[in-house]
């Protein structure tokens, strides 16, 4: 566990160690599930379909918005789930002439099947740990991407402030990070 003499900064690094760690074994296992259904659905296909099941029909603008990520990037990861039949194009509820992405029972289906692998990968890993272990484990995770995609979005604001100022050089203590990471 904890030593009560290590310092901020060697904390700091244990836990970039154990992020790299299980950014690499999510990687590795894709957190693909057990059963029939491991691996079978690439993770950028899982959170599209599982973010147009819970919130329904939307825009690809209304889509890239919600991830946290660009149009075209978008447009090119639902293009192949338009043409397996996961998603399809319909037209919106209250404007006919715009389309919009929707989960087709197919892709239902499918996320359904993907969904019950993983929780079951889910149960094996944390066989061994108590209920409220797995409830405090979840909250944290939830804090730590709330936290990165807080990050991420400040990033991206202050990117676009620079673009709009001409300027693409940074200020003094401006965050770096490669496009895309």
């Amino acid at each position: 566990m904890s030593n009560p003499t290590e310092t901020s900064t060697e904390l700091l690094e244990r836990l970039q160690h154990q992020v790299a760690l299980f950014a690499r074994r999510a990687e590795q296992t894709r957190l693909g599930g057990v059963g029939k259904a491991r691996n079978s659905m690439d993770r950028a296909a899982y959170l599209l379909l599982n973010r147009l099941d819970r919130e329904g029909p939307m825009g690809v603008k209304a889509l890239a918005e919600a991830m946290g990520i660009d149009s075209s990037t978008v447009t090119r990861q639902v293009a192949p789930l338009v043409d397996t039949g996961l998603v399809k194009r319909t037209s919106h509820p209250e404007d006919g002439r715009a389309v919009v992405l929707a989960l087709s029972p197919r892709g239902r289906g499918r996320l359904n099947e993907v969904r019950d692998s993983r929780r079951r990968l889910m149960a094996q890993v944390t066989d061994a740990w108590t209920t409220q272990e797995r409830e405090i484990f979840t909250e944290l995770l939830i804090r730590f991407n709330t936290g990165l995609a807080e990050w991420h979005a400040g990033l991206r604001e202050e990117t676009e402030e620079q673009a709009a100022r001409g300027t693409q050089g940074g200020t003094s203590g401006a965050r770096t990070e490669p496009q895309g990471a």
